[in-house]
């Protein structure tokens, strides 16, 4: 007799229908020997048949036993590694989670950093841009004059200190 194993053990239904129908026999059998009353021969063969039945009986209660109390050790095994297993897990996600914490508000703080840093230098800009449009208005607005000589015209031009006469030296002279 086979039994379909289940998370617990073998099928209980299974089982229990087992023994129900081995009881059945033994009682058959006993009534049997009964009616057999003095039978020197079937009566032998009877009680040979229910010794063989009853050895039968516990030959199969014991090894569902055993591997019940097999499967229950292997069961706890296997709940101990399940547990140091999810203990790792929560472990590693805790630690990942406290990571991305601290990556978060170094992101953050780099974030705040970059913008006053940006801010810092449009403000630099604007003031650049005040100072030189307060140098533009002071600066005279004279218009030159398109037929003036210029250094792009190709037109010599004197200075005081490129070798050439000063003003006072063209005085002098």
């Amino acid at each position: 007799m086979r039994f379909s194993v289940v998370e617990t053990g073998y099928d209980q239904r299974q089982v229990d229908a087992c023994l129900d129908e081995l009881g059945i026999r033994l009682v058959r059998l006993a009534a049997r020997a009964e009616s057999a009353g003095g039978a020197g021969r079937e009566w032998d063969q009877v009680r040979q048949e229910a010794g063989q039945l009853c050895d039968f009986l516990h030959r199969r209660t014991a090894p569902v036993d055993v591997e019940v109390a097999a499967w229950r050790a292997g069961a706890s095994t296997l709940e101990r590694e399940a547990a140091e297993l999810v203990a790792q897990a929560r472990s590693e996600l805790e630690a990942a989670r406290e990571e991305a914490r601290q990556v978060r508000e170094q992101a953050y703080a780099e974030a705040v950093r970059a913008r006053r840093d940006f801010e810092a230098a449009l403000l630099a800009r604007r003031r650049r841009a005040a100072q030189t449009e307060e140098i533009l208005a002071g600066v005279p607005g004279d218009v030159v004059p398109a037929d003036t000589p210029t250094a792009a015209a190709g037109v010599p031009a004197t200075r005081v200190g490129a070798g050439g006469p000063g003003p006072a030296e063209r005085s002098a002279a």
